[in-house]
């Protein structure tokens, strides 16, 4: 089957010609583009194109020599998956390479894709029929080209779709598409585990007074890795740093919160992104027996979840002072990792589903960044155990002191916890540290169902905020199942645990903050909403700087000097400014 999938720039067009070929286990990736060392954005388009691919992807530069497309699709054999990205890009190497616009290369090229005896050819071309008419001769010859181009190829192929806003219309073949048993093709793709529900699941809106659970799933969903998860759009988020040098501030900027601008201009994918309007805290509580719980009380963490559900917990509290929702997970419980796995491949499956679809319903009733939060026994130790794992790293070194419900530092505790750690990762010394394993090993439920969430809203385009060991080992193991995962993570502060110290710097997560909050999981990052919002509302309203204000800036005066005659100028603005001074009592 021969697949033509058109779009404009940042259409979506590549993600749904990746998922068509999804279902495949070995994908021949021919790639068009050249390479430039002079232009940092399309390297780094180029960069993010390699990254998203699977390690199953066979990948062929055919930049330089292009009319090594033909030949490539002219041998193809019959049980060969090929996507080609893009055609755009096929044709300015033939132009660069001293051949003409002509028909000549176009229609050799047509002709091997109507020869092309591969299982399943999926191409991807820019739709130009829509852009303004190019100014220049060349520019002119080059969009016929495109067009007599797409129009050929079209011709030869089976199918084509045409994408608009992230959106798949099938313009002929679609019919063919489902028949052969082709992954349907969304934009931006989803990634659905392969077991997945034709029915979308959608939970009701839980708040206060209501706690979820594994048992209020549907089917179970089977996950891998390998998973194809979209990805930020990074020259958005390019775009929304290098704006805040255009704006007219008062003063010399953002500081520390310019990475949260750039960070939402990713994941809302425009250069002036905006407050976030509706985030929804997610508190799991996920408990553990034997060494791993050590100093911790079941008794506190239903008190703790109790308190959740009924709004007096500082959680709460801080939820409602960032405007966010609040839903509460009951995760399923874990065995003594010491001694034998946590939980079973049944359990783990559960779990992550659940956790997808929490993320997948949040996105259905338009939430717009999820907060993780945690409250469970043993999940600090079970974070370091998985992170120690991961990483290599030495469990004394990655587990703090264990402070017991009284507020009291319990050293015995923390001494049993560390054993525990260090059983566990004897006993499974030998066995693969292949996800789903990790966290039937030793995760538990509370690490599982946060690992769905991680995926889930990656799979939505979804930002996460984390800010403790829980959050912190979900990205981890989400990690191995798709590399894309970590791009929607944003960590506002480490608070100095060791474990997700660690773990922070192995996935890229810089911190933003230095609060060094010990509220529990994820009152860090709702304690830090507010001042994100602040971040946001500043860098989408603040005006651009104008002509009048590049000539003050060129007047030789210093930028501390600038900055202090603008707040002289903002105080006589002020309508107290003009306001007599009245003398207070205390001095007569």
């Amino acid at each position: 089957m021969r697949l033509l999938v058109l779009g404009g720039i940042r259409s979506g067009k590549s993600e749904v010609a990746e998922a068509l070929v999804a279902g495949a286990g070995a994908v021949r990736y021919v790639a068009t583009a050249q390479e430039s060392t002079s232009d940092a954005g399309w390297a780094a388009r180029i960069a993010a194109h390699r990254q998203r691919r699977p390690g199953t992807w066979q990948t062929e530069e055919v930049g330089t020599s292009p009319g090594h497309l033909a030949e490539l699709l002219n041998s193809a054999k019959a049980d060969e998956t090929i996507l080609v990205d893009d055609l755009g890009n096929w044709l300015s190497g033939v132009y660069d390479a001293g051949g003409d616009l002509t028909d000549a290369p176009i229609a050799e090229l047509a002709d091997a894709v109507r020869s092309c005896g591969a299982g399943l050819l999926v191409l991807v071309g820019p739709e130009v029929g829509l852009g303004v008419l190019p100014a220049t001769e060349a520019g002119r010859a080059f969009a016929d080209a495109s067009g007599l181009l797409n129009q050929r190829v079209a011709a030869a192929c089976d199918g084509v779709a045409l994408v608009v806003a992230g959106e798949v219309s099938w313009l002929r073949g679609g019919d063919l598409v489902q028949q052969a048993g082709v992954r349907e093709a969304a934009a931006p793709p989803r990634s659905e585990p392969a077991t997945a529900p034709a029915e979308p699941f959608v939970f009701e809106a839980a708040g206060a007074g209501s706690v979820l659970s594994t048992a209020d799933g549907g089917d179970t969903l089977s996950f891998s890795p390998g998973m194809e998860l979209p990805l930020p759009d990074e020259s958005a988020a390019h775009e929304a740093a290098e704006r805040l040098l255009t704006l007219r501030l008062n003063g010399a900027g953002l500081g520390a919160l310019v990475p949260v601008v750039r960070f939402a201009g990713g994941v809302q994918g425009r250069p002036d992104p905006r407050p976030f309007q509706k985030p929804r805290a997610l508190v799991l509580r996920g408990d553990r027996t034997g060494g791993f719980s050590a100093g911790d009380s079941a008794e506190a963490a239903d008190r703790r979840l109790d308190e959740v559900v009924e709004g007096t917990a500082t959680l709460a509290m801080l939820a409602a002072t960032a405007g966010a929702s609040v839903q509460a997970i009951d995760c399923p419980s874990a065995g003594p990792a010491e001694l034998h796995d946590a939980l079973d491949d049944t359990a783990v499956d559960a779990a992550l589903t659940l956790g997808w679809r929490l993320a997948d319903a949040a996105a259905n009733e338009g939430v717009d960044l999820l907060v993780l939060a945690s409250c469970g026994t043993g999940s600090d130790a079970a974070a370091a155990a998985v992170v120690a794992v991961l990483t290599g790293a030495e469990p004394a070194a990655l587990l703090g002191r264990v402070v017991d419900s009284t507020g009291f530092v319990d050293d015995a505790a923390w001494i049993r916890k560390i054993g525990a750690v260090r059983d566990a990762r004897h006993r499974i010394r030998n066995r693969s540290r292949e996800p789903h394993v990790m966290l039937s090993m030793l995760g538990g439920g509370d690490i599982a169902v946060a690992t769905g969430i991680v995926l889930g809203a990656a799979s939505r385009r979804l930002p996460l905020v984390i800010d403790g060991p829980v959050g912190i080992a979900a990205g981890l193991v989400a990690r191995d199942y798709g590399a894309q995962t970590r791009h929607w993570l944003l960590m506002p502060d480490h608070g100095d645990n060791p474990t997700v110290k660690l773990a922070a710097d192995v996935l890229g997560a810089a911190p933003f903050l230095s609060l060094r909050l010990a509220l529990g999981e994820g009152a860090t990052a709702l304690a830090a909403l507010p001042m994100v919002n602040t971040a946001l509302t500043i860098a989408a309203a603040t005006p651009l700087r104008t002509p009048a204000d590049a000539e003050a800036e060129a007047d030789g005066l210093s930028e501390q000097e600038r900055i202090e005659a603008e707040i002289q100028r903002v105080v006589a603005d002020s309508p107290t400014a003009e306001m007599p001074y009245v003398k207070p009592s205390w001095e007569d």
